[in-house]
């Protein structure tokens, strides 16, 4: 499978990208993974270990003159976002991901791509292959299910790491080199809200909004486009006096994506169901021309319900279950001050589900300052509370604090000046790398996070720039054998 990424330069990176795309890694099934690179290691001699929470770390000592250069720490890493088109059958534990060239581009068919951060982890094993490269004492640290919780990053082992500088190979811009991002909680509200038996003159009618282009909950979310929930929801407010009562919900499959499809079963009076069909038009041509430009493939559908359902919401519980979630934040809470042109603090209405009132909602909160992040989860919950929902807060991650002055990205600008005569752009970023957690747990790490050109990750439209790789991989070798010389 994937046959024609060999063909592809660098060789060995491609190889490498290959072999994950043809093993399934959802957050949470890296597993097969790590035992086919740990294979990988034993034939070339490289030793491996793992920690307690199954974080994989690859160790290859200096090459001889060169023992007492810093140590380096490659790391990303081996889970990926799964998500696919709605009308895409695919089993992201099971079938492989099966790529496309397209005028420049690597591209998968309807799902996402995984470049997010198989790239990465494929340079460095790229890296870890070369015998020809000349370079310092080397680890490469893959970290497990970064995309649902950054649990490996969390839980990984203190003391463990031996290396001072860590290059993260997870970035997604070409010309650019991270030295900090934005720090993240979810937040999870969970409700069992009164129902009761539908009335003789109420029709079930599925109520869907599609079309639209997600993105990540980061990267994207000042971009200005459409999260489903966020527009399906305001259908639901705007049809209040319809006398419209909720059954079901479905939107969003990911906290850290932002949903691309919602879709309610609701229970209207049938002598209402005119009055909604023209609203819904209404309404989809308003959204459509405020999404103009941006994201314009959103589709609003009123349709029978196929299924017979026999209890909805109470109305007043219906109600007020949308006006919460109408007013909960969701989008671009803050723009920084001290970094212009970055999102501070933000939010995401990644997944939410309502089904026999069992109601469910995770959001993803982000922000650089720490006591934001909580700040704005505390809203949600003081929100929440007002309907009798209860509120959680977990898998908290601190943000990672910029270091401008290291020598590790003194070195990086240098490099970058003398290979592509430009200067990189030093940026932070809003979204949640590793590096903070990191930097927690092994305080001394100098730390800087490139990578090549990807497009759309964490939703089907992912890609990633071939020739962008080759350049990121040519840094990537270079940086490493300028460490190898030691410290100036």
């Amino acid at each position: 499978m994937n046959e024609h990424l060999d063909s592809l330069a660098p060789t060995a990176v491609w190889r490498h990208f290959r072999t994950l795309c043809n093993t399934p890694r959802p957050s949470g099934h890296e597993a097969a993974l790590v035992e086919i690179l740990e294979a990988w290691a034993d034939e070339r001699g490289i030793a491996h270990d793992r920690d307690a929470y199954g974080n994989l770390r690859l160790s290859k000592p200096a090459s001889p003159g060169r023992e007492g250069a810093p140590g380096v720490i490659l790391q990303g890493h081996l889970d990926m976002v799964a998500q696919a088109n709605a009308d895409k059958p695919h089993d992201f534990t099971r079938d492989p991901i099966v790529t496309r060239v397209e005028d420049g581009w690597l591209k998968a068919d309807q799902t996402t791509l995984g470049a997010d951060n198989g790239l990465g982890v494929a340079a460095a094993l790229a890296i870890l292959g070369d015998d020809e490269l000349v370079h310092g004492p080397l680890e490469a640290i893959f970290t497990l299910e970064e995309e649902t919780s950054m649990g490996g990053a969390l839980n990984l082992a203190e003391g463990w790491l031996e290396g001072s500088l860590l290059l993260n190979l997870d970035s997604e811009d070409r010309g650019q080199v991270y030295i900090g991002c934005a720090g993240g909680a979810d937040v999870v509200v969970e409700a069992q809200l009164p129902v009761e038996s539908v009335g003789e003159d109420e029709e079930a009618l599925t109520l869907s909004l599609k079309g639209l282009r997600g993105g990540h909950s980061g990267i994207d979310i000042d971009k200005g486009l459409g999260n489903a929930n966020r527009l399906l929801v305001r259908v639901l407010r705007a049809l209040d006096s319809c006398e419209v009562r909720l059954v079901d919900y479905r939107g969003g499959t990911l906290r850290n994506a932002i949903p691309r499809e919602a879709e309610a079963v609701v229970m209207v009076p049938r002598d209402e169901i005119d009055a909604l069909r023209s609203r819904i038009e209404r309404l989809e041509a308003d959204m459509r021309r405020e999404l103009s430009g941006v994201d314009e493939g959103l589709r609003l559908t009123l349709e029978p319900c196929a299924t017979p359902r026999e209890e909805a919401l109470t109305r007043h519980a219906s109600r007020l279950l949308v006006a919460a979630l109408h007013a909960a934040p969701c989008g671009v809470e803050r723009m920084s001050v001290e970094v212009p042109g970055v999102v501070e603090t933000s939010n995401n209405l990644g997944v939410v589900s309502l089904e026999n009132g069992r109601f469910h909602l995770c959001a993803l909160v982000r922000s650089l300052r720490d006591s934001a992040t909580m700040d704005l989860a505390e809203r949600f919950t003081a929100l929440f509370e007002l309907i009798g929902a209860r509120t959680r807060v977990e898998n908290g991650y601190p943000g990672w604090t910029p270091q401008p002055d290291s020598d590790l990205l003194k070195r990086f600008c240098e490099l970058h000046r003398q290979r592509l005569a430009v200067d990189p752009e030093i940026k932070v970023i809003h979204a949640g790398l590793e590096c903070g957690i990191l930097g927690g747990k092994y305080p001394e790490l100098q730390m800087i996070s490139f990578g090549p050109l990807i497009r759309g990750a964490h939703s089907p439209d992912e890609r990633v720039e071939i020739a962008s790789v080759e350049e990121f991989y040519g840094l990537l070798k270079a940086l490493i054998g300028d460490l190898a010389e030691g410290t100036r």
